[in-house]
């Protein structure tokens, strides 16, 4: 079977990766590869964020969980590795539905929630380092055998392929008319300095991150609806400085070496779904929001299995 992906993002070059090794023959075709994917700007702490239907997500992230702790034991993936994090909230709520599923989780006693909060929890996850990870992922799919190239599409009728995977992001606003997808921006900055943990206020409104990696630590956040800006402005430099000061007193400005900005595709749901469009299997994998690398193994087995049912009945 001839499979096209569209989009070289982590959910195309995942779900790639997953369809060759189920014996099909892929080629993805993009308008851009790595380092010029939004992909390659995430901060990529694993953590189902701004993302929608829940049932399904939580199974999809709790799916990838695992297979990033597989790649980093099995494989050897360097650029994943495992940090506490935690996250502060204003009042106490029910727990995350992921939250048994993960093998580190603990509601933070009083004395370690964050001036300004009053409740809160630590959990142990995968963190991705992206400049990294994206190669990595496209060397894997050349090895298994995929093909890519550069190109851009109107509408799906024009991919060649006998299936399509439509992991399109953003473009599927134009490429499907799918006027639910929009933008939600993302500034990040990178420091060298290490907080020794990751902090985190996952609340929009007050979106604010401290991920640490081997060599540099993603501050973030912003999260911008509609905001299709690609520049990095200083106000919003200023606004995640102050936020992340709040909680690690210890930041130090000195240590800045850079910024980024990216902007998530996000639609009001994951759109995981097949459609046929004259005669053609189409099935689209878009919509992920700031949890694009949290959902990609498990997504990209969600249409894997798509597939498998599909071939069965014919």
């Amino acid at each position: 079977m001839q499979i096209t992906i569209v989009g070289a993002g982590v959910s195309g070059l995942s779900t790639g990766i997953r369809l060759l090794e189920q014996g099909h023959g892929v080629k993805i075709i993009a308008k851009e590869f790595s380092p010029n994917t939004v992909s390659d700007v995430a901060a990529a702490w694993w953590y189902p964020f701004l993302v929608e239907p829940v049932k399904k997500t939580n199974k999809w992230s709790s799916e990838t969980f695992y297979e990033l702790i597989r790649l980093k034991e099995e494989e050897n993936v360097e650029c994943i590795t495992l940090r506490l994090g935690r996250e502060y909230l204003k009042e106490e709520c029910d727990l995350p539905g992921w939250s048994s599923e993960i093998p580190h989780f603990r509601i933070l006693k009083q004395s370690e929630v964050a001036t300004g909060y009053n409740y809160g929890w630590e959990i142990e996850a995968p963190v991705i380092e992206m400049n990294h990870y994206m190669p990595w992922l496209l060397s894997k799919f050349k090895q298994l055998g995929g093909t890519y190239e550069f190109g851009e599409f109107s509408t799906l009728e024009e991919v060649p392929g006998e299936i399509i995977v439509n992991c399109c992001g953003l473009g599927g606003r134009e490429l499907c008319g799918d006027n639910e997808l929009r933008p939600v921006r993302g500034q990040v900055i990178y420091i060298k300095q290490d907080p020794g943990f990751g902090r985190f206020d996952q609340q929009p409104e007050t979106l604010t991150y401290t991920i640490p990696r081997r060599d540099i630590t993603v501050l973030g956040g912003t999260a911008q609806k509609d905001d299709w800006g690609e520049d990095v402005r200083i106000e919003d430099t200023e606004y995640i400085l102050s936020k992340c000061e709040e909680l690690w007193p210890e930041l130090d400005r000195g240590n800045i070496v850079d910024t980024a900005v990216g902007l998530r595709p996000s639609r009001y749901e994951v759109r995981l779904e097949e459609e046929i469009i004259n005669g053609k299997m189409i099935i689209h994998n878009y919509g992920h929001g700031g949890a694009g690398v949290t959902l990609s193994w498990g997504c990209a087995d969600e249409v894997v299995k798509i597939i498998k049912i599909n071939m069965q009945i014919s």
